[in-house]
């Protein structure tokens, strides 16, 4: 196995196996996975930041088996950052943290394409920084299907007083976010708030929206998954790659950019690839860089 060594801030770094195709239909290599995030690295870090990362490693590209890894690798170099935490009032567990650029070259190389944090950060791990409504389409409904509920969403939250933001999922759903910032915050607030909101569009859109989690009933609609709001659960980061045949970015959208994807009625138009997500992050930064410190409290219901 051949490597190569590249030093960042001081830190060693070998990168092995960069010829490799982890989108072997695109012709997508590792090397070209690392360059993307080292191209967004600016963008992805600050969403990254202090949150417990789960790896989605991929050794033999996306047509192969994958597996989790919530503990961070013993094998890890001295320099990568790390948390203690405990899940689901389990043992303590050693968690990466990536709060660098190395960092995230080292998570790439060992194939995590799709990065996933908490809610949470590290250090307060009950304390959700925002909340989200999971948008899920069960066929013949889709992503077109899921901004008509995002745009329900956002017309009620805006009424409740609160401000949200949207993005791709990166396979065939949307997350529509809502920062809070308060360390008062419990999770099960925030999960009782977004049930209450799923059951409500449910009752009045039963033709489009299911709040149920059973997938029978998902059928034609768009579920919205109101139990990611969990101190247990990750949500994949904005800007991270999916492990899809074709190489796409869960990538944030402007609400009036969403309003003219629905109107277009074309699923295919909101797959953001990573050189688009490049192009576009360095002309517009970080449409969700707001996340990160507007401050909301969750009205009672």
């Amino acid at each position: 196995m051949s490597s190569e060594f590249v030093e960042i801030d001081g830190n060693r770094l070998a990168l092995s196996n960069l010829e490799k195709e982890l989108y072997p239909a695109y012709g997508f290599t590792k090397a070209q996975v690392l360059e993307y995030y080292r191209r967004i690295a600016g963008f992805i870090l600050p969403h990254l930041h202090d949150r417990a990362l789960t790896l989605k490693r991929y050794p033999q590209g996306v047509g192969g088996e994958f597996f989790f890894e919530k503990r961070c690798p013993s094998h890890r170099p001295s320099w990568v950052q790390t948390a203690g935490i405990s899940r689901d009032g389990g043992e303590p567990m050693t968690v990466c943290l990536v709060n660098d650029l190395e960092t995230l070259l080292w998570v790439a190389n060992l194939a995590s394409l799709e990065l996933h944090v908490p809610l949470a950060r590290a250090g307060s791990p009950e304390t959700p920084d925002a909340l989200v409504f999971d948008l899920d389409p069960g066929e013949p409904a889709d992503i077109c299907d899921c901004a008509q509920v995002a745009l329900l969403l956002r017309e009620i939250l805006s009424r409740l007083g609160l401000a949200s933001w949207v993005k791709t999922s990166g396979l065939k759903g949307l997350h529509v976010f809502v920062p809070l910032n308060r360390a008062e915050t419990t999770f099960m607030e925030t999960k009782q708030f977004t049930k209450t909101l799923a059951v409500m569009l449910e009752k009045n859109y039963p033709e489009l929206v299911t709040a149920k989690m059973a997938k029978e009933l998902r059928k034609g609609k768009v579920f919205i998954n109101w139990s990611q709001n969990d101190s247990s659960l990750t949500m994949v980061c904005v800007y991270s790659l999916r492990a899809r045949q074709k190489p796409v970015v869960s990538f944030p959208l402007a609400w009036h950019e969403l309003e003219i994807l629905k109107a277009a009625g074309e699923p295919e138009m909101f797959q953001i690839g990573p050189e688009e997500a490049l192009r576009r992050t360095e002309n517009t930064g970080d449409l969700f860089h707001e996340l990160l410190a507007v401050k909301q409290k969750l009205p009672y219901l």
